[in-house]
Order: C-alpha cells, then sequence, then structure tokens
C-alpha cells in the first residue's frame, strides 16, 4: 500500500521504528490517511504505540457560508498544532469549498460524504428523504478524486435501531447529525441503511485510492444520562464487525467513539472499543463527562479526553467553546485546539522521552526565570509571552509573589538545580 521509503519517513517523524510501524501498520493497530492523489507536506500516522493525534472540524453551514473564515480557521487549526482537519461543510457550492481547503490543508483532510449528499439532495429533490445510493455514490467519487483523505461512514446504525429508539427514547436523542440523517431516510423510506448495504463497493473505492475509512459513531450518546446505553453499545457490535471487512478488502480503518460519557465510564468504553474492534485506532469525540459546561467544553472534552488517551485511545477530536451554542469563530477553533493538546500532551509525557524533556526544560527555565527560553516550549508561546508584558512585572519575577518569589527565595538557599 505505501513505498518502504514512505512508511521509513514516517516512522521518523513519529519516533518509532520503522520495524515496530511497519508491524502495527499490517496489523491494522496504526493507520496513515493520506488519498494516493495527495502529497502531504504534514503527513500523520495514528494508533497504538504512537504518540496521541488532534483533528479539528471546520467547515462552512447553512447559516455561515464565509470561506474565507474557514480558511482562517484551517491555517489557526494547523499553527495551533492540529494533525487533521475535518471539513464538515454543508449548504451551497460545497465542491468549490472543499477544493480550496484541500489545497490550503497540509495535513490529512476527512469529510462526512453524506453532508454534501443531502445538500445536494434537498436542493436538487426538494427533500433529502428522497435521497438514493446513486445520489451518494456520486458525491464519494467526487470527493475520492479531489483528494480526500478519510470518510466519515455512519454504517453501523442500522434499520432497527428505530425500534429501539422508539421503546427507549434517550434525554439526548441522537445527537450525530449523519446519524440522524440516516435515521430519518430509514423511517420514512422504511429501508435499510444504504451505506450498510452498499458498504462493500464503498470499500472498492476506498481501496482504489487508498482512503482510510472512519467508521462514524450515528448513535453515540448525546447525554450523560445515554452514557453506555443499549443504542450506543449495538452499534459498536456492528463496528467490530464493519472493521473485518475493511480490513479483509485492504483499507485502512479506524473508529470513532463516544461523546457524552460519564467519567467512571470513559476508561471501560475505552477499553471495550478496543476489544470489540481488534484494536483499530480509536477517535474520540470528546467525551465529554458532564452537560452543564455551555460555554467552557473545550474544558470538559480536555478532561474527558486525557482520561480516554490514557484508557487508549489514539485520536482526540477537537471541541470548541462554542459546541452547542453556535458555529464556532476563530479564536473558538485556536481555544479548542490548545484544549486538546494539553489532554493529548498530559498522556504523552508519561509514554515519550522527548514529551518528558520538554517539560522537565521548561520548568528548569521557570525556575531560573529565563523567559525568552520558557516560551517556546510552551503550547502557546504568543499568550505566554502577552502575559510577560504587564507593565508592573519584573524581568525576574512575575507580580504573582513579587517580591516574596518563592523560586529567587530557594535559589538564595542554593536549593535549585
Amino acid at each position: 500500500m505505501f513505498k518502504k521509503s514512505f512508511l521509513k519517513k514516517i516512522a521518523k517523524k513519529e519516533k518509532v521504528t520503522f520495524a515496530f510501524l511497519e508491524k502495527q501498520f499490517k496489523r491494522g493497530r496504526i493507520v496513515i490517511p493520506i488519498n494516493k492523489k495527495r502529497d502531504l507536506t504534514k503527513p500523520t500516522a495514528l494508533g497504538e504505540g504512537l504518540k496521541v493525534k488532534i483533528n479539528t472540524n471546520i467547515g462552512a453551514s447553512t447559516g455561515k457560508n464565509d470561506i474565507n473564515q474557514e480558511l482562517k480557521k484551517l491555517k489557526t487549526a494547523i499553527n495551533a498544532g492540529s494533525d487533521a482537519i475535518m471539513d464538515l461543510s454543508v449548504g451551497d457550492n460545497l465542491n468549490k469549498v472543499r477544493k480550496r481547503i484541500l489545497k490550503n490543508c497540509p495535513v490529512p483532510l476527512g469529510t462526512v460524504p453524506i453532508y454534501q449528499v443531502v445538500s445536494e439532495v434537498e436542493k436538487r429533490k426538494g427533500s433529502f428523504e428522497k435521497m438514493t445510493f446513486d445520489d451518494v455514490w456520486d458525491v464519494l467519487k467526487t470527493q475520492a478524486e479531489e483528494g480526500v483523505d478519510f470518510f466519515t461512514l455512519h454504517a453501523g446504525i442500522l434499520k432497527k435501531t428505530i425500534k429501539t429508539i422508539q421503546r427507549k427514547k434517550r434525554i439526548g436523542g441522537i445527537v450525530s447529525r449523519g446519524g440522524a440523517i440516516l435515521t430519518r431516510w430509514m423511517y420514512v423510506n422504511n429501508v435499510e441503511n444504504l451505506i450498510y448495504q452498499n458498504f462493500d463497493k464503498i470499500l472498492d473505492l476506498a481501496k482504489k485510492y487508498n482512503i482510510t475509512i472512519s467508521l462514524g459513531d450515528a448513535l453515540r450518546p448525546g447525554a450523560i444520562a445515554d452514557s453506555s446505553d443499549k443504542l450506543q453499545l449495538s452499534e459498536l457490535e456492528v463496528l467490530g464487525q464493519l472493521v473485518k471487512r475493511c480490513r479483509k478488502k485492504g483499507v485502512q480503518v479506524m473508529v470513532e467513539g463516544p461523546g457524552h460519557i460519564r467519567l467512571d465510564e470513559i476508561a471501560l468504553n475505552m477499553l471495550l472499543q478496543k476489544k470489540v474492534c481488534d484494536n483499530a485506532p480509536f477517535y474520540v469525540l470528546g467525551p465529554l463527562p458532564t452537560d452543564i459546561a455551555a460555554g467552557y467544553d473545550h474544558i470538559t472534552s480536555a478532561i474527558g479526553g486525557a482520561i480516554a488517551a490514557l484508557s487508549g485511545a489514539d485520536f482526540l477530536c477537537v471541541v470548541t467553546p462554542a459546541e452547542h451554542l453556535r458555529h464556532p469563530s476563530v479564536e473558538d477553533i485556536k481555544d479548542g485546539v490548545i484544549a486538546s493538546r494539553i489532554a493529548a500532551h498530559s498522556v504523552d509525557v508519561l509514554r515519550f522521552k522527548d514529551e518528558w524533556e520538554r517539560d522537565y526544560n521548561l520548568s528548569l527555565h521557570r525556575a531560573r526565570r529565563e523567559w525568552s527560553s520558557l516560551f517556546p516550549l510552551t503550547l502557546d508561546p504568543k499568550k505566554a509571552r502577552h502575559y510577560r508584558k504587564d507593565k508592573k512585572t519584573s524581568k525576574d519575577i512575575c507580580s504573582m509573589c513579587g517580591n516574596f518569589c518563592s523560586l529567587k527565595m530557594m535559589e538564595k538557599c542554593n536549593l535549585l538545580k
């Protein structure tokens, strides 16, 4: 699938041995999302034994359709350290939007193709409920040819799900946009999920273009009251079967994971997913361990994401402060990326020498008040420098302790390294 020279470059970038990367890749425990038509300047690998990676969602919406703003978000996310981007655009001119994002995106780019399908069918036929697989297929082929690196497919939500949720209604319902679309389509047409029914054909296309499949969790909980319920776990069983079908076809696959999960159930969910899905890379949407932090869900997500990563999650999806409230701004994107990077790093620092050394060296510089050497080691050097510009702050101390600086006192006692 990949040339040996390419895998060696990835191994060097990831700071692992070639033998390890090759073995984990062949086992399906590591994926490297890159369409054969793309020449990424910042390719990345995701999975077991590697550093925790993060993804940022951007994209136009029916209410906000300014491509220049989305390109600013793209640049902000990349500069802040995002390892991948997803274009979740809906609305008009989606091919144009995606092409510009692809052109400016140096990292793997993913999409949820069903979003474009329903946007176009709604405009052409009057209702997305009239969607056919031909409509889906046209979009999949277009996006594959353009160079999209990974597709999120909600293939695990089945017709029988509707009967289950009718009997036992959820507090949060179905919060996945793709899951809700397909549920409504199945309900109206009284037929099985067209993505599931045509899964092998889609895999043939993915194989042709070397597109990684990200199995979407259409039934992820949207409230901690629904955490680890029957619907969520029944879909996970289907996703485990689909992982096997992807691997049998020689298609890279990862699995998306739960959203709102109780704190005491996060680790269990990670372990369960790895077991059911044969250790396929796990891409988690949060998780969010509380529902009440509207406006601060980037913090909620960082808490859940750190526990998830420690317990086996490989790929964290950025949640911004705007989650559940509005279309995110450029500043929301930056705050979300930094929060997710904190979560990822708090786990990587336990596993990788270079991450540990970064913290160690920063602490040394902080103790000595060597600010110019400290800033480059921080997650957001610009913000750190901004706080040091306080006019009341001495060059040798910060304004918190002032003349009673604990570090200066310890220095005078010769108690610092």
